[in-house]
C-alpha cells in the first residue's frame, strides 16, 4: 500500500488536491474531519476557536501523533486499496508514526502559497472552521506551526506551489499523480 500525505499551512490548497485524488477513485481520509468528529462529540460548535482547542487538547492529553492513531484505525477498517491519500499532516510525530504502521512506502507533498493568498481564501471559502478575519488566522497559523507543520512542510518528499490560477494548480497535482 502506497500512502500519499497532504500537508499545507491552512487554505494553501490542500483541499483542491485532495478533490482530484478523489476524483481519481483514491480513497481520502482527512484528518480534521476526525478533529470535527471529536468536537461535535463533545457538544461544541463548528468553529476555528473549537477545532483548534479540541486539537491541541487531544494532543496535550495523548500525544502530538493522536490524530495518525486515530486516522490509521480509519484506514485499517477501509476495504484495501493500492493507494490512499491522507489529508492534513501536522508533525513529524505523526509522519513517524504513520510509517512505523502503514510501512516505509509514505510520500509527503506539502502544498504550499503564500501567506496573503492563504488568508484570502480562508476568508472568501466560509468553511466552518475557518478564521473569519486576519488576526485569527495568524493564531491559527502559528498554533499549527506550534504543532510542528513547518518542519513537516520542510521535509515533504515534494513541493507543490499554488501561488497562481486553480487551473494551474490542479495541472501540477495531476502531474504528481500520474508520476506516482
Amino acid at each position: 500500500m502506497k500512502i500519499i500525505a497532504f500537508t499545507g499551512m491552512p487554505a494553501s490548497g490542500k483541499s483542491e488536491a485532495v478533490v482530484i485524488a478523489k476524483d481519481k477513485g483514491i480513497p481520502v481520509i482527512r484528518m480534521g474531519d476526525l478533529v470535527w468528529e471529536e468536537t461535535k462529540r463533545q457538544g461544541k460548535p463548528l468553529d476555528d476557536k473549537n477545532v483548534g482547542n479540541i486539537a491541541q487538547t487531544m494532543r496535550e492529553k495523548h500525544g502530538l501523533d493522536i490524530w495518525a492513531r486515530k486516522t490509521v484505525e480509519k484506514i485499517h477498517r477501509l476495504k484495501k486499496s493500492p493507494l490512499i491519500v491522507i489529508d492534513g499532516v501536522r508533525n513529524m510525530e505523526e509522519i513517524d508514526y504513520f510509517k512505523k504502521e502503514l510501512g516505509i512506502d509514505f510520500l509527503v507533498i506539502a502544498i504550499d502559497a503564500p501567506d496573503e493568498l492563504r488568508r484570502k481564501r480562508a476568508i472568501s471559502r466560509g468553511r466552518a472552521d475557518d478564521s473569519k478575519n486576519l488576526k485569527d488566522l495568524e493564531e491559527r497559523d502559528k498554533r499549527e506551526i506550534r504543532w510542528g507543520l513547518q518542519k513537516v512542510i520542510a521535509d515533504a518528499d515534494i513541493i507543490i506551489p499554488n501561488n497562481g490560477s486553480l487551473i494551474d494548480f490542479k495541472k501540477q497535482v495531476m502531474t504528481v499523480f500520474k508520476k506516482l
